[in-house]
């Protein structure tokens, strides 16, 4: 199945060998997103709020960008360096998301790129 790279200037670079996101067929696979501003190439400043915040926008950038919106999102993956923060985060997911809620896993890790808190990869298919 052929398969094409997605790129957007309203979503930052990659930081690594690998394409903001891939299309294949009607299904949209996005790379981690992490709480970066696009304007600067900076993680944003304060603690886990303002990254998750922008790191969905950044996913809802990505996902315009191919022509795909929040509602065709099918699966969730949230990477924490810290599992304390996994309340504050579900407060920001609750206003990108509404039910039915795309499945979901939240899992802690050691670290992130860019001392990161969050990461957050999604995966949607076209409606």
């Amino acid at each position: 199945m052929p398969h094409q790279t997605i790129q957007t200037d309203a979503a930052p670079a990659a930081i690594g060998p690998y394409s903001q996101a891939v299309r294949a067929g009607n299904t949209l696979y996005l790379s981690g997103q992490l709480g970066i501003d696009p304007t600067t190439g900076k993680l944003v400043e304060g603690d886990v709020v303002p990254q998750a915040k922008q790191a969905l926008k950044n996913i809802t950038a990505i996902l315009d960008a191919a022509g795909f919106n929040r509602a065709d999102i099918v699966q969730v993956q949230v990477f924490l360096t810290n599992i304390g923060d996994f309340a504050a985060v579900n407060e920001v997911y609750k206003h990108y998301f509404s039910p039915p809620y795309p499945a979901r896993a939240a899992v802690a890790v050691a670290a992130l790129p860019a001392g990161a808190a969050v990461e957050i990869l999604v995966t949607a298919i076209a409606s």
